[in-house]
């Protein structure tokens, strides 16, 4: 199959394109979402030395200090800045590939290879950023608790 042919209608490019565009649209809600905890954490933290400055009751300094703690427990759980970085880091991947697919440079050179190696390409960096993401999940469950 020449890149002349690529179409909605050839799986390996629809393929492609649809993971493309998950991993761009979850590196953004991601980034989106790291950035806003860490907003409202920091924003939070400089306003305790001045409220504990003033005469406002000291259970207001307490909330917002349980509010940094609950937003970065937040961030630990669902790992906001990692799957911000890894989703962006195989969505660039991915166009990588697209790129030098359409190109017929790099390992696609050979017409008559070229789109079985970018199915298989496009698979294999899907199931490495799988298997990223499960370690990591499997790591996040098994750690020991520091309390206790």
């Amino acid at each position: 199959m020449s890149n002349a042919d690529l179409s909605s209608d050839d799986p390996t490019w629809a393929r492609l394109e649809d993971q493309i565009a998950w991993y761009d649209k979850k590196s953004g809600r991601n980034q989106r979402t790291f950035k806003q905890l860490k907003v409202v954490q920091l924003a939070s933290a400089a306003v305790i030395p001045v409220l504990a400055g003033t005469s406002v009751t000291p259970w207001v300094t307490g909330l917002l200090g349980a509010l940094i703690v609950a937003l970065e427990g937040i961030q630990q759980l669902n790992q906001y800045q990692q799957n911000w970085v890894t989703y962006r880091s195989t969505c660039e991947s991915l166009r990588h590939e697209k790129y030098l697919y359409l190109a017929n440079a790099g390992p696609y050179t050979d017409p008559a290879q070229a789109h079985a190696l970018l199915a298989d390409r496009i698979e294999s960096l899907v199931s490495q950023e799988h298997a990223q993401w499960a370690s990591a999940t499997s790591k996040a469950e098994k750690s020991p608790s520091k309390t206790g």
